[in-house]
């Protein structure tokens, strides 16, 4: 017989083959388990950051919510104290009920009240702020209304329905009147959620309130008003319809499903799975959910675990190949004659100190790189933080003006208190808040000007480098620079980091502003123009202009034509330029002075 031979009745055994099989079965078991258990990991990650996400964004819009309730819920308490809504309840007299007309209607448009409407003990409505209206509630009974009954039964109620006239819902918030004992009607504030839905759609994932019936009332997607989050029972579809709370119709399931923390809806025919977090809310048994999407945090997971994965499939790979590699090596060396292993030896020797000498040099290649870029990013820190010493002056008088205006607002606002003029103190707060604001600018473009960071390219609007600039500079700059800008070069995009353009215009605006100082009317005007992929900006002044003997060597460093000058500026904003693919450059100034253009690339 030809070919392997039986041995002892056997077929022999190729034991490295064996052992071969049983590493690559021990290999992809090891890998399936990896593979499931970062699989749970990943998703156990994510559950945490959106459920810590869900959690901190309901209470921000709880938060927003509770505020907007506690305003308007001041109104009913003080309109029953109104004269004028005792008599026109009372009587009807057209008198009264003319004033009370413009009352109401200027107390909605000054607290962004949707409409206030006094309604008489028969339920019939004697005046309202949109008594000008074809919408008009005045002549309209509401007596079958639940906030009626319940206000004249109870003293206030409150009620979130679609109004009947105007198709809008709201949040109805009722409170009787009486006099003498007798009750004879009810002051109704109508609260709409717009502007507080529209902030809520804002952030990732929909939020709503949900009655104590399950009811979604307020909601950042408006599809989803008045649909149920689980079914209704039949006596409250049937009080919905009698009273007309949600319209016409029974309200409808809602395309969620809320399972403990977890839900899953569907938004514009997709469905996704989202966290939940919940929280009461001050609104008759009622609770604000926000759905946070999970596949942003799933998605990062995953990766992360994929990342993992690859670098342990990386690791492996390696020690696999080292071993193979070593196994090889050694079949070769028992095969080699002595004279090709010391030959195999020589020239590894060899390559060794080569590689060694060129990972040494690489090394120091890259060390003497980082020293040059972290020298080059020294100097320019310490360049904006030397124009922020010489514009110290400036900005404190930047800051004063507005300080000192807030002292006055404010004295001048306890003086309106003990009168009892609160309109003229509205206006005085006002006037702070815009103030403290205007400060908050002014110390946020220095804080930012001023911190050491990693520059950033992207893409900027021209416009905002100049403000920025220009708002550093200050008082010194405000009467002296005059910036011709279009609005479409105002929003002209270039690429860029924003602080370094701004140290760069700083720069120029500096050096302008120290070449007119003794100028009788010093001018300094910014210019810019477009041309293909370019964008150039001019600085130009009607100063001294340039030395001839020292124009070309300008931009060198140590070259200065102002004697206490240390003649780093301009080199320093010129690598900036270059950093970012522009240029600066002399030009010629359309005042007679000196000129600077700086070319930028469009983004």
């Amino acid at each position: 017989m030809t070919g392997s031979a039986i041995v002892g009745g056997r077929w022999p055994v190729n034991r490295s083959g064996i052992r071969l099989i049983v590493a690559a079965l021990t290999v992809l078991m090891a890998l399936a388990l990896l593979f499931w258990a970062g699989s749970r990991w990943a998703r156990a990650q994510a559950d945490m950051a959106a459920d810590a996400a869900a959690a901190q964004t309901a209470r921000s819009h709880a938060g927003l919510l509770a505020s907007e309730l506690q305003k308007f819920r001041l109104l009913p308490l003080v309109l029953v104290e109104y004269p004028d809504v005792a008599t026109a309840l009372e009587t009807h007299a057209p008198a009264a009920v003319a004033r009370l007309n413009r009352t109401l209607e200027l107390l909605a448009d000054r607290t962004d009240a949707a409409a206030i409407y006094a309604i008489d003990a028969n339920g019939l409505t004697v005046a309202a702020s949109n008594w000008q209206l074809p919408t008009s509630f005045v002549g309209q009974n509401y007596s079958f209304r639940p906030y009626f009954r319940g206000a004249m039964a109870r003293g206030a109620s409150e009620l979130f329905a679609l109004g009947t006239i105007s198709g809008r819902p709201g949040l109805f918030l009722a409170r009787r009147l009486e006099v003498g004992g007798r009750a004879v009607g009810v002051v109704v504030v109508k609260v709409e959620f717009d502007r507080l839905e529209a902030i809520w759609a804002r952030t990732p994932g929909p939020s709503f309130v949900t009655d104590a019936h399950g009811v979604i009332l307020i909601t950042s997607v408006p599809a989803w008003r008045f649909r149920a989050t689980h079914p209704l029972d039949a006596a409250t579809l049937a009080q919905a319809r009698s009273t007309l709370q949600f319209g016409s119709g029974p309200p409808r399931a809602a395309p969620i499903t809320l399972s403990g923390a977890a839900a899953t809806a569907t938004l514009g025919g997709t469905e996704a799975r989202y966290r939940v977090g919940s929280l009461p809310v001050p609104l008759a048994d009622s609770q604000l959910v926000h759905l946070e999407p999970l596949a942003a945090p799933l998605a990062a997971a995953t990766t992360r675990v994929r990342l993992w994965g690859l670098g342990i499939l990386i690791i492996l790979g390696v020690v696999a190949g080292l071993a193979w590699r070593a196994r090889e090596k050694r079949h070769l060396q028992r095969e080699a004659q002595a004279a090709l292993e010391q030959e195999v030896v020589r020239r590894t020797a060899e390559l060794s100190e080569t590689n060694r000498q060129l990972t040494i040099e690489s090394r120091e290649r890259v060390e003497a790189e980082r020293r040059f870029r972290a020298a080059r990013e020294e100097l320019a820190q310490a360049n904006r933080l030397g124009s922020l010493g010489q514009i110290t002056a400036g900005v404190a008088h930047e800051i004063n003006q507005p300080v000192a205006a807030i002292r006055t607002f404010a004295e001048n606002a306890g003086t309106f208190l003990d009168r009892d003029q609160i309109d003229p103190v509205r206006g005085n707060l006002a006037q702070i808040i815009d103030l403290t604001a205007r400060i908050g600018s002014i110390t946020a473009e220095l804080r930012n000007f001023a911190r050491r960071r990693t520059p950033a390219r992207g893409a900027i609007a021209l416009g905002s480098v100049i403000d920025g600039a220009l708002l550093i500079l200050g008082e010194r700059a405000r009467e002296i620079v005059t910036v011709d800008l279009p609005s479409a070069m105002r929003d002209a995009q270039v690429a860029g980091d924003r602080v370094r353009l701004e140290q760069i215009l700083v720069n120029l605006l500096q050096n302008a502003l120290d070449a007119v100082d003794g100028v009788a009317t010093p001018r300094i005007l910014i210019a810019a123009t477009a041309s293909g992929g370019d964008v150039t900006v001019t600085v130009g002044d009607n100063g001294r202009g340039v030395d001839p003997t020292i124009a070309d060597q300008l931009f060198a460093p140590f070259v200065s034509a102002k004697p206490e000058g240390l003649g780093l500026g301009l080199a320093i904003a010129r690598d900036i330029a270059r950093e970012f693919g522009g240029e600066l450059e002399i030009g010629s100034s359309a005042l007679d002075g000196a000129a600077f253009t700086l070319r930028l690339k469009r983004a």
